[in-house]
């Protein structure tokens, strides 16, 4: 159970890194939210769709064991090496942070609504014009298309800013995603990376 108000979950203190979570425990994490890894001023803040049961059961970002999100993050140069969805918390020390368009733990994301989509759209911009990031990388074109109303989105950098912050779409990293490689996807990663520059750390 969480500590945190409306049920938003955190990374608990002292979880053992390669701890599986029961299937119960994934069947009672649905609907959760997950607390955002963010901070003023970053230099990206990537969105994922919403968060997946596994993340949600245990507080940590792109948990699901074959998701790639951490493995793309470090082919792609952004940390110097690949962190465990553990390591989160670490993440603004290199510029970077995660959000999700849609806050609610579901099984899979073809689960969400348009209107939750679209309602995501709004609250993000919200926070990033509060947290104003320099880049925003939402990871999943299909959500960007609809949230945001662009149905001709492609990958890569996008024509509008969103708050002051520059735009770009990124692969999904989920395992389910066949259409990218572990390679393909951190070459994906790379692209924006070569085009935003480090952040800190």
């Amino acid at each position: 159970m969480s500590g945190r108000p409306n049920g938003t979950v955190g990374a608990p203190a002292g979880a053992a890194r390669d701890r599986r979570p029961t299937r119960e425990e994934l069947a009672a994490a649905a609907d959760r939210t997950l607390a955002d890894v963010i901070a003023p001023g970053l230099h990206v803040l990537f969105v994922g769709i919403n968060p997946g049961l596994w993340s949600a059961a245990t507080g940590w970002h792109f948990a699901r064991p074959g998701n790639r999100f951490w493995p793309a993050l470090h082919r792609g140069g952004f940390t110097p090496r690949q962190l465990h969805p553990s390591e989160q918390d670490t993440l603004p020390g290199y510029g970077l942070g995660i959000t999700n368009m849609v806050a609610r733990a579901s099984a899979r994301a073809d689960e969400l609504t348009a209107d939750e989509l679209v309602d995501g759209a709004a609250i993000l911009t919200d926070k990033v014009r509060s947290y104003r990031p320099a880049w925003v990388a939402v990871v999943g074109v299909t959500a960007y298309r609809i949230g945001f109303g662009r149905p001709k989105a492609t990958f890569g950098p996008q024509p509008e800013l969103l708050g002051d912050a520059r735009l770009w779409v990124l692969p999904n990293p989920s395992g389910l995603n066949a259409h990218f490689t572990p390679q393909t996807l951190g070459a994906a990663f790379g692209e924006l990376r070569a085009v935003a520059g480090p952040g800190p750390g």
